[in-house]
């Protein structure tokens, strides 16, 4: 599963660099997604198959407190991109003939800058102290469980809800996927040749 949420969301990131019709606002805040959700999978994923592997649930406290902190800056800034997203849907919808002047490239910048600043002084102001406050117990199973669900289902279904229902993004991947399939039949073909 982490495999397939790195490989599809830079699929996607790769489809929307290639492809300069996908150079529009919903695609740029898109690329972003599929960015923050391959960096939210690895700050807590790659540790738990460790783990697995070495049946050791050890972590150093430095370790816990810096996995922590991008596990809450990635995931506050995966809603508030979602969030920036309905608000371009909300532009497109409802002012269509002013939607090129409105998301224009300044404030779509200015948006995800913006997301990456309502993260960082969140995250130093309350979010640390409440979470090393907290002493509240859990069932660890069920903990375990809801953390899979958000820590990798949730990433990994983002391309395919976001990306794989759109043609647009379809085509460019086709795109993609097509031209390495013909690099790669074209360098084999040289090589029978030879």
């Amino acid at each position: 599963m982490y495999l397939i949420t790195v490989f599809g969301n830079l699929l996607i990131i790769l489809a929307i660099i290639s492809d300069p019709h996908l150079h529009t606002p919903m695609y740029f805040f898109l690329s972003n997604l599929s960015f923050v959700d391959i960096c939210f999978t690895s700050t807590t994923i790659p540790k738990m198959l460790l783990n697995i592997q070495t049946k050791s649930k050890v972590i150093t406290y430095a370790g816990c407190i810096t996995q922590m902190y991008f596990f809450m800056l990635f995931a506050a800034l995966d809603d508030l991109l979602l969030s920036v997203m309905a608000y371009d849907r909300f532009v497109a919808i409802c002012h269509p003939l002013h939607y090129m002047v409105i998301m224009n490239h300044r404030l779509c910048g200015l948006l995800v800058l913006m997301s990456v600043i309502i993260i960082v002084s969140l995250f130093y102001g309350t979010s640390l102290g409440v979470y090393l406050s907290s002493v509240a117990t859990h069932n660890s199973y069920s903990s375990a469980i809801a953390s899979v669900m958000y820590t990798v289902v949730t990433p990994m279904l983002n391309p395919f809800i976001y990306s794989l229902r759109n043609k647009d993004v379809k085509r460019a991947l086709r795109s993609v996927l097509g031209r390495e399939t013909r690099k790669g039949s074209i360098d084999w073909d040289r090589k029978s040749v030879h």
